[in-house]
């Protein structure tokens, strides 16, 4: 619909039609845009999330949901968004989208900072100057421990 292709290989750089791609340098809280999804019929910690989205909404130019983590990614990789995170995914969900990030000098990882994001479906991907921002406040609302 949009005649994008997104692609990336690992140690060769991530591309939008071709034309390589990088993550966003942008630092500051108030001018960051961020992507989430919402909870998909688990609703138990509906309550954190919805805390948490609003202790970033308020510190921050806003949060978009274009509907799917793979463009989220996508979008966090070639600048749109400055980060993105969610909860409670498939790895099919956001395996492609974390490798293109990944490649485009961003970085990726699980609600504890850790590279368990596939195992867990908890991730966080950035453009890594704000990526312990971003962690923190995830963590703030759920935890270190969160599974």
């Amino acid at each position: 619909m949009t005649k994008e292709l997104f692609t990336a290989e690992r140690g060769h750089g991530a591309y939008l039609n071709n034309r390589r791609i990088r993550v966003t340098r942008n630092f500051r809280s108030e001018r960051l845009l961020l992507a989430t999804g919402f909870p998909y019929k688990v609703y138990e910690h509906l309550d954190k999330y919805l805390a948490l989205f609003k202790d970033i909404l308020v510190s921050t130019a806003g949060i978009r949901r274009p509907g799917s983590a793979a463009i989220d990614l996508a979008y966090t990789a070639c600048g749109r968004f400055d980060g993105f995170w969610e909860y409670g995914l498939n790895a099919w969900d956001i395996a492609a989208g974390a490798l293109i990030v990944k490649e485009a000098g961003g970085i990726v990882t699980d609600f504890k900072g850790n590279n368990d994001y596939l195992k867990s479906g908890h991730i966080i991907a950035t453009n890594g100057k704000i990526h312990g921002w971003l962690l923190g406040k995830v963590q703030t609302h759920f935890g270190t421990d969160f599974e």
